[in-house]
């Protein structure tokens, strides 16, 4: 009866919970269009959104979640893995790709709700307990604050986690953030396996007032998380947002037949690596012609 009454609780739309608060409900609602829950390859499939990507791989010792999405996307997250036939209580990891309130606000209610033991990149795990980004973050005077975590763990580039015979490797990508992390690991269909990886983003967004060509170690840094993504091991590459690269079609592709998966490219990495330095020359040239 105390079970009930606890998620009876936590489902309750009308009680006052801190850690569900919507954060910037207007602008946010961009991001969360519903998509259809999709296996993408193996125990591997997407519950999350058009605008915001959060994937589940489960393991024969319970789940994996990569991302949390908004505070106000948690009841949904938490639906879709339902409709996959899991619960979400059994979600044992956490994984966060950056500190950004659109990726990580959502984080401490699903780990409490959960137990989950949150990981993230060691620089970013500071921010994700105080809820706010540091004052060198290119955001950091429109980003949003977020319920903090308390439950986390900060890895180095290229630690691995291991749960019920999955093994993730945390891959450093900086840039949008110091602390960007991106997640990849190995999915098997029978003999057939490929190589996922759940990408943080490397977009050269910032505050209005902000000048990436005034903040050159910042432009490095992005560089460097581009050349990085551009070179792991990767065939297929979710983006932390879909839409920057084919990811949204091919779910739905795969929402409409399996004979092939069209999400499997053994260039999708190296492609999206691709997209995102074209961003950062096109913020540059931007920058340097409104100067002029």
């Amino acid at each position: 009866m105390a079970a009930l009454t606890l998620v009876s609780g936590h489902a309750d739309g009308h009680r006052d919970d801190p850690l569900l608060r919507p954060i910037a409900p207007d602008y946010a609602a961009q991001w969360l269009k519903p998509q259809a829950t999709v296996l993408m390859h193996g125990q591997s499939y997407y519950v999350g959104f058009e605008g915001l990507a959060v994937v589940l791989v489960r393991t024969s010792a319970g789940l994996i979640l990569i991302d949390g999405g908004v505070p106000q996307a948690v009841r949904a997250i938490q639906a879709n893995i339902r409709k996959l036939g899991f619960d979400p209580g059994q979600i044992k990891y956490i994984l966060v790709t950056e500190p950004h309130w659109d990726h990580a606000g959502g984080v401490a209610a699903l780990a409490r709700d959960s137990g989950a033991t949150v990981i993230a990149g060691a620089p970013a795990v500071a921010e994700l307990r105080r809820g706010t980004v540091g004052a060198d973050d290119p955001q950091a005077s429109i980003h949003e604050p977020m319920p903090g975590v308390t439950r986390i763990r900060g890895v180095r580039d290229g630690e691995q986690l291991r749960l019920g015979g999955v093994t993730i490797t945390a891959r450093a990508t900086p840039g949008h953030t110091r602390g960007s992390t991106s997640w990849q690991w190995r999915s098997c269909e029978g003999k057939a396996c490929a190589t996922i990886v759940f990408a943080a983003s490397i977009n050269p967004v910032s505050a209005d007032d902000y000048r990436f060509t005034a903040h050159p170690a910042r432009v490095a840094l992005l560089r460097n998380g581009a050349v990085k993504l551009a070179a792991l091991r990767c065939d297929i590459a979710i983006p932390s947002h879909p839409g920057t690269n084919g990811t949204l079609e091919h779910l739905a592709a795969l929402g409409r037949s399996r004979a092939r998966n069209p999400l499997i490219d053994r260039n999708a990495c190296r492609s999206l690596a691709a997209t995102y330095v074209q961003r950062i020359d096109a913020r540059l040239a931007k920058e340097k012609a409104k100067r002029r």
